[in-house]
């Protein structure tokens, strides 16, 4: 297809694809001359993918192009690929080692860690942004007086296991390498937001359903 198809195809503009493509967040396209080029359903997937980061998840320009880097570098594993465009995502601040709060919520997900049998992911704690990230928020909890322990995120735990099982499983029909970690950035983006949203969706049925509306 040449790059007016392409924009009809993606609902993105002729101007933006072309910044794209100066950007290096496209592969270029496959030159007929020195003025044309055409373009496949693999620049259409890649550009969609592109307009999901920027457009949907605000990450900036540079990062989209880091996090790309690590989809196409077909010399790493399949664990080490994804973990790689997981990390290059933005994330929260480092967490305070000299904060207590923090000190008490770093032990209390150690605990919870040892208490599922995830030894994988305590190999991961210092390069995991998953990691700091519950860290962060379990600090922040405790800062305002709320202490949960691990005994009491067990049962949650479990429950996102399940759907990381979910996950990946889907994951796994996707039918090249690179579509398998685009997925996985996507549901970075774009999943976390729905299953949140069911979540409190639940949370509202349940609510009514033990109170009523009233």
């Amino acid at each position: 297809m040449r790059l007016a198809e392409l924009s009809r195809r993606s609902g993105v503009s002729t101007a933006t694809i072309k910044y794209y493509l100066r950007e290096r967040l496209l592969p270029p396209g496959h030159q007929i001359n020195a003025t044309t080029a055409e373009y496949d359903e693999e620049h259409l997937r890649r550009l969609r993918l592109v307009r999901a980061m920027i457009q949907v998840g605000r990450v900036p320009v540079a990062k989209v192009r880091e996090v790309l880097g690590h989809v196409d570098d077909d010399s790493l594993g399949r664990t080490i690929r994804l973990g790689a465009a997981m990390w290059a995502l933005p994330q929260v601040p480092e967490p305070d080692e000299d904060d207590e709060f923090v000190q008490a919520a770093e032990q209390e997900v150690i605990t919870l860690l040892d208490r599922l049998g995830w030894e994988n992911t305590k190999r991961l704690t210092t390069i995991s942004s998953a990691y700091r990230s519950l860290v962060v928020a379990m600090a922040a909890l405790r800062r305002i007086g709320y202490d949960w322990e691990a005994e009491l995120l067990e049962p949650y735990a479990e429950l996102m296991h399940r759907a990381a099982v979910l996950d990946l499983n889907l994951l796994e029909t996707q039918p090249s390498e690179a579509e398998r970690i685009e997925f996985a950035v996507l549901g970075a983006i774009l999943i976390e937001p729905v299953l949140q949203a069911l979540h409190r969706l639940a949370q509202e049925e349940e609510t009514t359903r033990r109170y009523g509306f009233e």
